[in-house]
């Protein structure tokens, strides 16, 4: 169904009972203490009326954003760069699958841009329903192995979907797999937004052939398939625009991975018409995501929220937290929203927090024990996160955690 922005049609009785029906499911679910209720006032309303996503979004201009690991905070980036041009609807809180999305969208009747992020595996299903104009894709690395397709399979998946696609691809030049999926679409700007965990992509998606990787730069001895000219990059502390200005990123948000998304953000809100100072500028209002970054007071000590769901989350996220000795504690669990398996374990570079006293809780915390053995590293398994606080020593603790250690975690320390 093609949009038309601006111009909101009034929804027809079933998708306005639909909608009715949706919100009340979603507080029902509110007051029954179960989360926001955005995925399961979306399923409702989507077993009401199946069309309804695309009947929300007729009159918004669309952009989604797809990625393993960034997706939140780069949604919630562009969506502060677009509010300089009009009102922003979007699932801020990462409600990524086609029942969340509809609830976001269900509340946005009055705004002129909808900034969307989308799961890796629903990205064609819905780009098909909301006729983006943008969407920006930001790496593909594993994640989730017991039931995400392999990385090369969503690739393909992205590719197909995005054959023949009117929306203009804002992608990452630095990951290999990223431009394969971008390269069917003919409108791609693409970014030059690094890429550091690079296991998903020693082998050449378009033939098989070994990679070369010299410095930056990558490309397909066999098949000559190689990392297109980006027209933005990122350089230190700047985002170099195609005209080859350099604009200063001034984030609250912690990272070299944050200026990357930065980066890509920026050149979204250029599809929109929005400069890259005044995008920059607004992005400096973002001090955490869904509560990622946040640095809460418990027991007494100051502890920092970290996010990282899978071997290229935790690796860039060893980048950003304070030198030893400063505290680290990690809590890994394996339940449905993060993945069964735990493999994945094996494949994160540890060995990177020599030094740092380390505690390890979550439900899996013996599995994590095992592997930092073998790495080598000194820590302590402890039962909760009480007790991790109180025997870590002195200074700002690190506590980084997976999908749902994490939503444990805030809903302990009360954030």
């Amino acid at each position: 169904m093609a949009g038309h922005p601006g111009s909101a049609e009034p929804l027809s009785p079933r998708s306005k009972l639909a909608v009715t029906a949706g919100k009340a499911a979603a507080a029902v679910s509110r007051a029954a203490g179960r989360g926001s209720g955005s995925v399961i006032g979306g399923r409702v309303a989507l077993k009401l009326d199946p069309d309804l996503l695309s009947r929300l979004a007729t009159h918004l201009d669309v952009v989604l954003v797809s990625a393993t690991n960034g997706k939140t905070t780069t949604t919630r980036l562009i969506a502060e760069a677009l509010g300089a041009a009009g009102p922003v609807v979007s699932n801020a809180l990462g409600a990524n699958m086609p029942a969340g999305i509809t609830s976001a969208l269900a509340g946005g009747s009055d705004a002129k841009f909808g900034v969307i992020e989308v799961d890796e595996k629903y990205l064609a299903g819905v780009a098909r329903d909301v006729t983006p104009k943008a969407i920006a894709l930001l790496n593909l690395s594993r994640d989730q192995l017991d039931r995400a397709a392999e990385t090369r399979m969503l690739a393909e998946k992205w590719r197909e979907g995005l054959s023949g696609s009117k929306a203009v691809v804002v992608a990452n030049a630095d990951d290999p797999l990223v431009v394969w999926a971008a390269s069917s679409s003919p409108n791609v700007v693409w970014v030059a937004a690094g890429q550091e965990w690079k296991d998903d992509a020693w082998s050449c998606p378009s033939c098989g052939g070994v990679m070369q990787r010299p410095g930056d730069d990558w490309f397909c001895g066999e098949c000559g398939f190689r990392r297109p000219q980006p027209s933005w990059a990122l350089s230190g502390d700047y985002v170099l625009d195609p005209h080859g200005s350099a604009w200063p990123i001034h984030l609250q948000l912690p990272g070299r991975a944050n200026k990357a998304n930065a980066t890509s953000s920026a050149a979204v809100a250029a599809v929109f018409g929005v400069p890259p100072q005044v995008a920059l500028e607004r992005m400096y209002r973002v001090q955490a995501v869904a509560g990622r970054y946040d640095v809460v007071n418990f027991l007494g000590r100051d502890v920092r929220l970290l996010l990282a769901k899978n071997p290229a989350g935790w690796l860039e996220t060893f980048s950003l937290i304070d030198p030893p000795p400063t505290p680290v504690i990690l809590s890994v669990n394996a339940r449905g929203a993060d993945g069964t398996d735990t493999s994945w374990l094996w494949d994160v570079d540890y060995t990177r927090l020599a030094g740092h006293p380390i505690f390890v809780i979550g439900d899996r915390r013996l599995d994590l024990a095992v592997r930092l053995e073998v790495a080598g590293l000194d820590f302590r398994v402890c039962d909760t996160v009480d007790e991790a606080v109180q025997m870590a020593p002195p200074g700002r603790i690190e506590l980084i955690a997976n999908y749902t250690a994490f939503q444990d975690v805030r809903r302990r320390v009360g954030n």
